[in-house]
């Protein structure tokens, strides 16, 4: 069985899989790799993680000694593309313009799939390897932290990297995630606002004092969601923002989520109202050093293609990040996506094909010498 990268990535990109609707991606991907003549595994991890499918495993045996490696991509899009055709015009695929095209992150599991059915036909040495297609990634990598499946790679490749092949994502940060829940007094607005205590003011007071956008190189913060209020004639006595930082840099993190969480109690007390927040960190930063054979096999890999190589630190997270915080060192690889989570996301047809090369002389360069 064939697999062209390119119409692989169309038909993919063609099924509506928005986090936590994954199924409808997982059931060709099944089927397809049982068709490769490979026992894929659905983890259990469904009933935690709320999706509608669990993280699909397939160990492949290798043929070469070397270290076992994983390769890693997820299966669902940052938003609905529901209705959506891909549209491809001089070598390069695009949405319809409506919504995302969701080459982030069917590109990576396009490349994987080619690869698979490459390495299946025989001819082409390489190490054991472990794949992992996983679910709700996009949503804080839920899938790939209720994954219990135990892993005996060496360390490990995720394509969902910023940038085009070559590039190599060696670090990214740690995010906390603040969500703050303000009460307030009901009143007529009209008749008594006086005797309200407006929840809504108190978080819009709160939320004017902080630093938002990129505070330096390393950090990042943003106000992601407000609401609160039942009608335009109440003084308000409920509000809820939704607040994220990110950083490389721990003590600058921790910093900038204190500063954010006493601007609110602040406000809240000069108001007389109350806050709560509930604080959560999706994932804690990684940092793989240049010396790491992780990093030296892809440096490798691209010099051996003649491509450029270039080690990035990414304000994003990936799977990687799960994985590192558990003992797998793992970077995350550029796969030629552009203008990711938007309606203008596009994806060169060469970046495709140049993906798959990469990831074999990547998986070259693993081998025992």
């Amino acid at each position: 069985m064939k697999i062209d990268v390119v119409q692989e990535f169309m038909a993919l990109a063609a099924i509506n899989s928005p986090s936590r609707h994954e199924l409808p991606v997982a059931e060709v991907l099944l089927r397809q790799l049982r068709e490769l003549g490979l026992e894929p595994l659905v983890d259990d991890s469904a009933p935690r993680s709320g999706s509608d499918v669990g993280n699909i495993l397939v160990r492949v045996p290798g043929n070469a000694p070397g270290p076992v490696v994983l390769l890693a991509a997820h299966m669902d899009t940052v938003g609905p593309t529901e209705g959506m055709t891909p549209v491809l015009r001089d070598g390069v695929i695009y949405s319809n313009g409506r919504t995302v095209l969701g080459a982030d992150d069917k590109a990576g599991v396009a490349m994987l799939m080619a690869l698979l059915a490459e390495l299946q036909a025989g001819g082409i040495p390489h190490p054991a390897l472990e794949i992992v297609f996983t679910v709700q990634e996009e949503v804080g990598l839920f899938g790939v932290s209720y994954m219990q499946e135990k892993l005996t790679a060496a360390f490990g490749y995720v394509l969902d990297g910023d940038g085009p092949v070559g590039h190599i994502v060696n670090q990214s940060p740690s995010k906390v995630d603040l969500d703050f829940t303000i009460a307030g007094k009901a009143a007529h607005a009209g008749v008594c606002p006086e005797a309200g205590i407006n929840a809504i003011a108190v978080a819009a007071r709160a939320i004017a004092r902080l630093k938002i956008g990129r505070l330096d190189a390393r950090t990042t913060a943003n106000v992601g969601v407000i609401g609160g209020g039942k009608a335009r004639n109440i003084v308000p006595d409920h509000a809820e923002a939704a607040i994220e930082v990110r950083s490389t840099d721990r003590e600058r993190l921790e910093r900038e989520v204190q500063a954010i969480v006493a601007a609110f109690e602040e406000e809240a007390a000069a108001a007389g109202a109350s806050v709560t927040v509930k604080r959560e960190v999706p994932f804690e930063a990684f940092r793989i050093a240049e010396t790491h054979p992780v990093v030296i096999n892809a440096l490798q890999a691209a010099s051996a293609l003649g491509i450029a190589s270039q080690l990035c630190v990414s304000g994003g997270g990936f799977d990687a990040n799960v994985f590192n915080s558990r003992g797998l060192p793992c970077v995350a690889l550029g796969i030629g996506i552009e203008d990711a989570h938007s309606p203008q996301e596009h994806i060169a047809t060469a970046q495709l094909v140049q993906g798959v090369a990469f990831l074999k002389a990547l998986l070259a360069e693993a081998l025992y010498r």
